[in-house]
């Protein structure tokens, strides 16, 4: 009933099904938000078990019945492991359609550089998430600028900005990382409207184009600054005409490599227990 009262001009139709093969015939798009949750005292293996099954299930329903050239963003967590298991499952499809939502995450980044130097958030670009949705992720500024900073037709670099790498370093990182968790803490359920609003943005630009900005999109790893294939990784992407490109060439420093390295091992040790349920 919110759906028909939101009065969305796209919106044509609704069907309300719990049949998921009705749910996934012929889709174009496929939002994936439902994963089962962490509960009090389970352990992460027994997390993976749970979800693998279910996107298991949903990748081969995508492989089978969905629109051949589907774009699919995994939302329910943890979301780059259980992109990478229904991308597997999903095998005639082609792999650079699956994606996993970190743009929470930088759309959080966003903000908490603009709220250190008062400024729209809508004038920091370029920030980039780099690895997994966990507190591993990497929050990295230093690729980024302040648009029209301190004045009009002036670009910044964010770190130039705020003058304070010690604070970039350790305080914005771990904001950025614990975010979620705070959240929760704050209202006793995980990141709602922040959630759907950065789902929009994500598959805004896949379909529409980011116009030549660095977004933050988790999809299957290329061997891109040194992370092997066989990975969701969360990578700075420019979009464009209903595709992704990850971004080449972006000098990683040695405190950026432990923090790509740290992400891509927790990454490793999910993938592992991940196609052990898999049966791989």
């Amino acid at each position: 009933m919110e759906l028909e009262d939101c009065a969305f001009s796209n919106v044509k139709k609704i069907v309300a099904t719990t049949d998921a093969v009705v749910g996934f015939t012929g889709v174009d798009v496929a939002i994936l938000v439902g994963s089962f949750p962490r509960r009090e005292g389970m352990e992460r293996k027994e997390l993976l078990e749970k979800n693998v099954a279910i996107f298991k299930e949903q990748g081969k329903l995508l492989n089978e019945v969905a629109s051949k050239n589907v774009k699919v963003l995994v939302v329910g967590n943890p979301a780059n492991t259980n992109g990478l298991v229904a991308q597997y499952v999903a095998n005639g499809l082609p792999k650079e359609n699956f994606s996993a939502l970190t743009r929470l995450d930088h759309n959080r980044a966003k903000a908490q550089i603009a709220l250190r130097l008062g400024v729209s958030a809508e004038q920091v670009k370029n920030v980039i998430i780099w690895g997994n949705h966990s507190s591993t992720q990497f929050p990295d500024v230093s690729h980024g600028y302040i648009e029209d900073y301190p004045s009009k037709g002036t670009n910044t670099p964010i770190r130039e900005a705020v003058k304070d790498d010690e604070w970039l370093n350790d305080h914005f990182i771990s904001t950025v990382q614990k975010r979620g968790a705070a959240i929760i803490a704050a209202r006793k359920f995980s990141s709602a409207a922040s959630a759907a609003n950065a789902i929009v943005d994500h598959l805004r630009n896949w379909l529409f184009g980011s116009h030549d900005e660095i977004v933050s999109m988790a999809v299957p790893s290329d061997g891109s600054y040194g992370i092997p294939e066989g990975y969701m990784f969360s990578y700075p992407v420019k979009c464009s005409e209903g595709s992704y490109q990850i971004v080449q060439g972006l000098p990683i420093d040695d405190f950026s490599r432990g923090k790509l390295d740290l992400t891509l091992a927790e990454l490793k040790e999910e993938k592992e227990a991940a196609f052990q349920f898999l049966g791989i």
